[in-house]
């Protein structure tokens, strides 16, 4: 059976990382946008990021323009709307789908792992520290509201 680790994503810079880097570490993933009435949520995830970052947790963004055209730009642009607005040092990644014909094959798995098809972005995944999907959280549902669930699986 796969595990998370068996794939490798792009960093924003077009080089391949294999999510094997992060074994041992608490994982959100979560599809992201610029221009959508869930962007607030970059404040909540960089506020859970700061506080448990240093205990191994690690939130990976992918910024997806599915969803209405709600992320345009480069992923430069997109990094930088994110850092100069929202304070965001989390990873960020090259931008994606999340559905559909040329849906990323981390997508595929995470979503044979828990509940089918993305339905929006900010759809937020999390992963305990053996690669296992334990839990997926909707757009609608603010980091602090499973914030608990993180810390327990710290």
């Amino acid at each position: 059976m796969a595990s998370i680790y068996d794939y490798s994503v792009k960093d924003m810079e077009g080089k391949d990382i294999s999510l094997s880097d992060y074994k041992g570490k608490v994982l959100l993933i979560v599809n992201t946008a610029t221009g959508c009435g869930f962007t607030p949520q970059y404040e909540g995830l960089e506020a859970l990021y700061g506080k448990y970052k240093d205990q191994g947790f690690e939130i990976l963004d992918f910024p997806c323009n599915q969803f209405f055209g709600q992320a345009p730009g480069s992923d430069e642009q997109i990094h930088s709307f994110c850092t100069l607005k929202y304070n965001v040092s989390f990873k960020q990644f090259h931008k994606i789908d999340v559905n559909g014909k040329n849906e990323d094959p981390l997508y595929t798995f995470l979503k044979e792992q828990k509940k089918g098809r993305i339905k929006w972005n900010f759809t937020k995944f999390l992963v305990d520290r053996d690669g296992n999907v334990v839990d997926r959280f909707g757009p609608a549902e603010k980091p602090a509201k499973f914030e608990s669930k993180i810390a327990e699986l710290l």
